[in-house]
């Protein structure tokens, strides 16, 4: 009878165990780092672009006002005028809302992968302590 003795190299093969996944969370982490910024971005560039429409209507309403008894037509252009800075600036705010919220919900899946590839590298490495002694 032959004796089969089964020589297991477990200091490679360490190493590479969950490997897969840890870089796989990694990239996660990276690549919702990257949408938090760039929601944060594409929400003020919104902003900015909001207010400077409201500025151009402000401006347009000063230059053009009315010295005396004014058309009815331009009073009702003007009042229109009025409206969409009011429209405009409840766009903004329902912006600052939603970006809010999908910041919120970018930032719990962030923390929620951050643990998971921090309990990940401690099981790894609680392995790697137990495979080496």
């Amino acid at each position: 009878m032959e004796n089969d003795t089964n020589n297991w190299n477990t200091s490679e093969d360490i190493n590479s165990v969950g490997k897969g996944k840890l870089d796989s969370l990694e990239n996660n982490i990276k690549e919702l780092e990257s949408m938090i910024k760039e929601r944060n971005t594409l929400s003020n560039n919104f902003i900015k672009e909001g207010e400077g429409m409201k500025s151009n209507i402000k401006t347009f309403l000063i230059e053009n006002s009315p010295e005396g008894e004014g058309d009815s037509e331009f009073a009702r252009e003007r009042s229109e005028l009025r409206k969409k800075q009011i429209e405009i600036s409840e766009l903004q705010l329902n912006e600052k809302v939603n970006c809010w919220r999908d910041i919120a919900l970018l930032k719990k899946e962030f923390r929620e992968n951050i643990k998971e590839l921090n309990e990940k590298k401690s099981r790894s490495d609680m392995l790697g302590r137990i495979l080496s002694e």
